[in-house]
């Protein structure tokens, strides 16, 4: 078994294998940016060019345009990169419109604020 020399680490750790390549990166407060990594600095700040936003609920999901997007390090969770040749979705997503997926969300968020109260009613009425 042989070691990777210190090089061949650096290049497997640093973003700059990834520069003018598409990325997927999933921020702290859950959404998910894809774009095309033009920059970064040693704090993981970064430049997408040609951001989209890519919500999804349920089955459903809106690629919401951003532009030129900069990225604090700080914020960022994961950064992996997406292949060009594969789909970036299975076929039973359904693309629609930015409307229609903020309203989805909503309704999202309504249904699970209902269950948030039922559970909280009926750990009221446990006994145990």
């Amino acid at each position: 078994m042989s070691w990777a020399g210190l090089e061949d680490v650096y290049l497997s750790t640093s973003l700059a294998s990834y520069l003018d390549r598409k990325l997927l990166v999933l921020l702290r407060d859950g959404r998910k940016l894809l774009g095309t990594l033009r920059s970064f600095d040693q704090f993981a700040n970064a430049v997408l060019e040609g951001a989209c936003e890519r919500v999804i609920v349920g089955e459903l999901y809106c690629d919401i345009p951003l532009g030129l997007y900069v990225i604090r390090g700080e914020n960022v969770v994961l950064i992996g990169e997406l292949d060009s040749d594969k789909e970036e979705l299975p076929p039973h997503m359904t693309r629609v419109s930015t409307a229609d997926i903020r309203k989805a969300q909503k309704a999202d968020r309504e249904a699970s604020e209902l269950k948030g109260t039922m559970k909280r009613r009926m750990d009221f009425l446990d006994m145990d």
